[in-house]
């Protein structure tokens, strides 16, 4: 006998049942990668996406986005004329470079997410990390210039979002006391964030299935995986370049945040949001403090 279509549908409905009442009120914040969003292709990831997130939000979840830009800031300096340079996944960023990043993240990205989001109905604000002080920014290293490491978080603007029921979406470009403008790493960003708003989960989407203990093996993905393995990896090399920041974050926000999980996900998969959070095998890596 044929199983019928709408009891497969009722299956995965219970099967997330649970899932939905755990993270009932929860606070998970979600990295949106700009590899992420440049690899959006016919099947409209980026659609997809606000699917997720509008329909974590109607289940009582309290999501927040946090998003980059790289690829995005990286394109719009080769049409300028401009040489983009790395060291450790940081973009060095000079006066000229800043400029550009915020008018791509604060002037692009962001009103993409937001507009994407808002097709299903007025949920999403876009906010800077310049907004009401939310990221407090300092330079990072005097060789990589207006590159920021963060100092602090004011997250009243976030909650208060939250409380009035809508979905913020963040660009990461902080200042400091002077007011002077810094390119953050949206990994490291996200991950200071989401210590700040005390929440359940901290979410990274972007262009890999996860996280491999043999880079070159594919069978080699770690499904699970605690903080003290990571920072083996981060120290044998297995985990270099711009993965970097975002392990650390997830190491820093599973020890030292209260973060419950970290999660680092392909957000080139249909739908990879629900399939993580929402069902009993989930994809991709996740990251906690000790493995029980």
């Amino acid at each position: 006998m044929t199983t019928h279509p709408a009891r497969n549908t009722a299956a995965t409905l219970v099967e997330a049942l649970p899932y939905i009442r755990r993270f009932w009120g929860k606070i998970v914040v979600v990295k949106y990668g700009g590899s992420a969003l440049a690899g959006t292709s016919d099947h409209d990831a980026l659609a997809l996406f606000a699917e997720d997130i509008v329909l974590m939000r109607l289940v009582g979840m309290r999501p927040v986005v946090v998003h980059g830009g790289g690829p995005q800031i990286t394109a719009l300096m080769d049409r300028l004329g401009m040489k983009p340079a790395f060291r450790e996944g940081l973009r060095v960023t000079d006066a000229a470079t800043v400029d550009v990043a915020r008018m791509v993240l604060t002037g692009m990205v962001n009103p993409q997410l937001v507009s994407a989001i808002n097709v299903h109905g007025n949920y999403a604000v876009g906010v800077s990390g310049q907004d009401a002080g939310l990221i407090r920014a300092h330079a990072h290293d005097p060789d990589l210039g207006f590159v920021g490491g963060v100092t602090s978080i004011n997250p009243a603007i976030v909650h208060g979002l939250l409380d009035d029921e809508f979905i913020p979406v963040i660009a990461t470009i902080g200042t400091d006391e002077t007011g002077q403008a810094y390119n953050i790493n949206a990994d490291t960003a996200a991950g200071a964030i989401a210590e700040a708003l005390g929440a359940e989960k901290l979410v990274y989407l972007t262009d890999i299935e996860g996280l491999r203990s043999d880079v070159d093996d594919a069978a080699s993905l770690l499904r699970k995986v605690d903080a003290a393995r990571l920072e083996e990896l981060l120290t044998d090399g297995t985990v270099a370049g711009g993965m970097t920041p975002k392990v650390r974050s997830c190491v820093q926000a599973v020890r030292a945040g209260g973060v419950a999980a970290a999660h680092i996900l392909d957000g080139r998969i249909a739908h990879v949001l629900l399939l993580e959070l929402f069902t009993d095998a989930g994809i991709g890596t996740m990251i906690v403090e000790e493995l029980g």
